[in-house]
């Protein structure tokens, strides 16, 4: 059985430093972690397979807006029932520096996830939710995503990317429930 991760970002180097790219941030890190390339897939996403196993990385290339275009063609091609599709992104909601690992949930108006749950017609995939959240002015959400980090943060930032990873290596190991009580501090 297949297990995807999908993680949310933004195309372009324009978007590639924002917070609004924790999502392709840790599939760049498990790339580098695991030595395999991004390529281009038969639509708007890049993908990565995990060698000698059942594992794919999965990028869209739609924009966060768009992210659910995508949705049906990846599960079609690699035959993945909800179960198996683990959605990474940055969540202002959550201090930077956490994370939460959700077996379904709402779109937290997260506008990649709401086009996600719009295009399977459900919310039920697991979920890993990247804290982006940092200083006070947080308002409006458009404006804060699109920006990097200030140094400070960035160090902060740099551990969850990695903390996200492990989880990531976690779930395939030992599964979604035992992964959330590990990492759910």
């Amino acid at each position: 059985m297949m297990i995807s991760f999908l993680g949310l970002g933004n195309p372009g180097s324009v978007y590639s430093e924002t917070k609004h790219n924790a999502g392709f941030w840790v599939l760049d890190e498990l790339s580098k972690r695991w030595k395999i390339d991004f390529k281009p897939g038969d639509g708007d996403y890049v993908y990565a397979e995990k060698k000698d196993s059942d594992v794919v990385l999965i990028k869209p290339t739609t924009g966060m807006n768009r992210s659910g275009n995508i949705i049906k063609v990846v599960m079609k091609r690699w035959k993945l029932n909800h179960e198996n599709l683990h959605v990474i992104f940055d969540d202002i909601d959550l201090p930077l520096g956490s994370l939460r690992i959700r077996p379904s949930g709402g779109d937290g108006c997260h506008r990649g996830m709401e086009s996600i749950i719009y295009r399977l017609g459900n919310n039920r995939f697991p979920r890993i939710r990247f804290g982006i959240a940092s200083g006070r002015k947080l308002r409006p959400a458009e404006d804060y995503v699109l920006k990097n980090f200030k140094k400070k943060d960035q160090v902060l930032a740099d551990e969850v990317i990695v903390k996200t990873a492990d989880a990531v290596d976690s779930i395939i190991s030992i599964g979604l429930e035992k992964t959330m009580n590990q990492f759910n501090a």
